[in-house]
């Protein structure tokens, strides 16, 4: 005879900024039913409506302190599109090489300060790599944390030798860039990315050289990789994968099993004249979908993304186009999870419905076949997917670490393109219409839709990655990815559910720091305590 429900709300779940809250319903240790609750209204379509068009360089990279270049990316190419300027190759290259470098600084902030400290979890004193554990990822003490943490900052010295600053730079404009970098400043960040390298990704990341890490195609390569040399197994992927494998972390986590990525990286000499129709056709990271239940991949289109507000504290209905939105907020936001309970929309594909967006999906579509020969391929998630049954917290977590090589490479790539005394900025000529910039955020799938008319913003529409992962149910009930994937999730202690948060940053959910574990039905408080 099954147990009693007993319902958990634990405010907030995220550590990056605080205004997740998870409802999860437990019987017999496993969680039953789930709701993921947005509590911050941020309100920067509301705020743009209006402006001059050029608003949104400035305003949307405060959108994020730790991903502004990919919301500086998505703007400048929406109104490029609106505009329909050109964009000179350096001036691509240069916008590129600031997506990679913001990126690239995230990955070990996200592992050490976020996800890696879960495994210190006192749920985990059994677990034979637990004492290594402590000893490498401690927050503060630990001597990979620190590491790590401190190692990360180097690649946003990249960015700043061409945006002028990290974070809220706003170097990327209609028609181009803001900057003509020298020799010096290519050399320097040469040295900056070979440091990253030597002293770190190489010797403490992967354990081997670069080109031993790319050696590896499929989950066999993978395995056999692990058992070569002590280096692969203790480095911090080995390390990783055996202890995550250890305490579970392969047994649940698994999520809606459809999958979407915006592609990113405009070829330098592929998308100069941009388009939202052409733009598929030139990222050297493919777009595309992936279901998982049908082993289908197709391409993604920005007409195909719609909104439900049927859950989220709007007065709008949906499913509609971001460009047919209006932003109405409700001004009383009770949480009523029969109702509204979320500022989050239930983002979703008009035929395929609701989508899983991060590092894993990406993976999952580099490794189908894709239009053009020269973009990005890499079939090994692809391959450990098939094989070990689905996504599951550590697949999503070991696609974010495993794409560190390619997001490398492509810096180097940059670097290498760059014509310096070619231009960086073509004057554009404004007018009214409609445009779409796209990117790949660290988190994920990020774009923005804009519809510029008498030379102001009639309506700016922003999706982040987080709004296809956090959404709450649709109009169908339906969940969202994140609710989804807390299905199942095994519960060994209610007053310390350690487990939702393996979920959560799986997903690398943008939220923060303290955690506080009720239980709904005495509303007695069961835990308090801070997770960073």
């Amino acid at each position: 005879m099954a147990g009693n429900i007993q319902t958990l709300d634990i405010s907030p779940v995220g550590r990056v900024e605080g205004d997740l809250d998870v409802r999860v319903d437990i019987q017999d240790g496993v969680v039953v039913n789930a709701w993921t609750s947005a509590e911050l209204f941020r309100g920067f379509e509301v705020i743009l409506r209006g402006k001059d068009p050029q608003a949104g360089l400035v305003v949307t990279p405060r959108a994020c302190g730790i991903c502004g270049a990919s919301h500086l990316t998505c703007a400048a190419w929406a109104l490029d599109t609106a505009w329909q300027t050109e964009v000179p190759r350096n001036a691509i290259l240069a916008r590129n090489i600031g997506q990679l470098s913001e990126s690239l600084q995230s990955l070990p902030r996200h592992h050490y300060a976020l996800f890696m400290i879960d495994m210190i979890n006192k749920n985990y004193k059994s677990s034979k790599f637990y004492e290594e554990a402590v000893r490498r990822w401690a927050p503060f003490t630990g001597t990979n944390y620190e590491l790590g943490v401190t190692i990360s900052g180097r690649p946003v010295e990249i960015y700043a030798l061409f945006g002028g600053q990290w974070p809220h730079s706003s170097y990327m404009v209609p028609g181009g860039v803001m900057c003509a970098p020298t020799l010096t400043d290519v050399t320097r960040s040469w040295s900056i990315l070979e440091h990253f390298r030597k002293n770190w990704m190489e010797p403490m990341w992967f354990g081997c050289s670069l080109e031993r890490y790319e050696e590896i195609q499929s989950y066999d390569d993978f395995i056999k990789w692990l058992d070569e040399k002590p280096e692969h197994a203790n480095s911090d992927l080995g390390m990783m994968w055996k202890m995550a494998l250890d305490i579970g972390l392969d047994k649940y986590g698994k999520g809606p099993g459809q999958y979407i990525t915006w592609g990113y990286l405009p070829h330098e000499d592929k998308y100069q004249k941009p388009t939202v129709a052409g733009r598929n056709a030139a990222m050297r990271m493919p777009s595309g979908t992936y279901d998982g239940k049908n082993d289908t991949h197709k391409l993604m289109e920005q007409g195909f993304c719609r909104e439900d507000m049927t859950h989220a504290w709007y007065n709008e209905k949906g499913p509609v186009h971001p460009y047919d939105r209006t932003t109405d907020p409700i001004s009383k936001n009770d949480q009523d999870f029969n109702g509204k309970y979320s500022w989050a929309t239930a983002v979703q594909h008009m035929d395929l419905g609701r989508l899983e967006a991060g590092a894993i999906s990406r993976q999952l579509i580099y490794g189908g076949k894709h239009s053009e020969a020269w973009q990005h391929h890499d079939p090994l998630v692809l391959d450990m997917y098939k094989k070990m049954g689905g996504a599951s917290v550590l697949l999503r977590h070991f696609a974010r670490m495993h794409e560190m090589k390619a997001i490398y490479r492509n810096i180097e790539h940059c670097l290498r393109e760059f014509k310096l005394n070619e231009p960086w900025y073509i004057k554009p000529t404004e007018q009214d219409g409609q445009g779409w910039g796209a990117t790949e955020a660290i988190r994920g799938a990020l774009c923005h839709w804009i519809d510029v008319k008498d030379g102001k913003i009639k309506n700016y529409q922003i999706i982040a990655p987080t709004t296809w992962n956090v959404g709450p149910r649709n109009s169908e009930g339906t969940r969202g990815p994140i609710e989804e994937a807390l299905i199942g999730t095994p519960i060994k202690d209610s007053s310390d559910p350690v487990e939702v948060g393996h979920v959560a940053r799986s997903y690398d959910s943008c939220l923060v720091c303290t955690v506080h574990a009720h239980d709904a039905k005495t509303g007695k408080e069961l835990a308090r305590f801070r997770t960073a």
